[in-house]
């Protein structure tokens, strides 16, 4: 809670939630009842174990990709396999989440930021090393346990732009023309 204060915004299972109140080993933070339907945080039970990520700091290496806390929606652990050097999570999630995501790209479940190893129609997968397994919450997750899922932002705006139905007039002869 070093330099914590209120108004701050710490990721709580990759959920932005901000400081409402403070002490020595705790924080509040009020929610709204779309948080909490669209979040896990409806299956949180007191001694639930939490990821918790305060914001970063523009003095600071970007380690991982960008994570808003801005939860896209729900996915459930389908498998957990345990390999020689890693542990693969497949995960499902509707498709309107899937869409956005890439092999190889970012996604934060929990809050954790993660590469994709392997995306298909109806699922993700991650493979991730047993440091980041023993360091957040992904110790406790079992098969058909909810987690997070944040898509990357930088996916997000791409798919936005190149989908839009309304085209812009703004063109390569445009700008040739206006002097780019």
């Amino acid at each position: 809670m070093e330099d914590t204060s209120l108004g701050d915004s710490i990721a709580t299972n990759g959920v932005c939630l901000t400081v409402t109140d403070i002490g020595n080993n705790y924080f509040e933070a009020e929610v709204m009842p779309e948080t909490i339907n669209n979040t896990t945080f409806k299956k949180l039970q007191i001694g639930s174990p939490l990821n918790l990520e305060r914001a970063l700091s523009s003095t600071k290496r970007l380690d991982g990709h960008i994570v808003q806390g801005h939860v896209d929606g729900v996915g459930k652990i389908r498998d957990i396999k345990n390999m020689s050097h890693d542990i693969v999570y497949k995960i499902s999630a509707d498709e309107d989440i899937l869409k956005y995501i890439v092999n190889k790209g970012s996604i934060a479940l929990d809050g954790i930021s993660l590469t994709v190893s392997n995306v298909n129609k109806n699922s993700l997968e991650v493979s991730i090393i047993p440091t980041t397994i023993k360091e957040t919450n992904l110790a406790t997750k079992k098969i058909g346990d909810l987690i997070n899922i944040e898509t990357d932002i930088i996916g997000r705006y791409i798919y936005k732009f190149l989908n839009k139905e309304e085209k812009s007039s703004i063109s390569y002869e445009f700008l040739k023309n206006s002097g780019f």
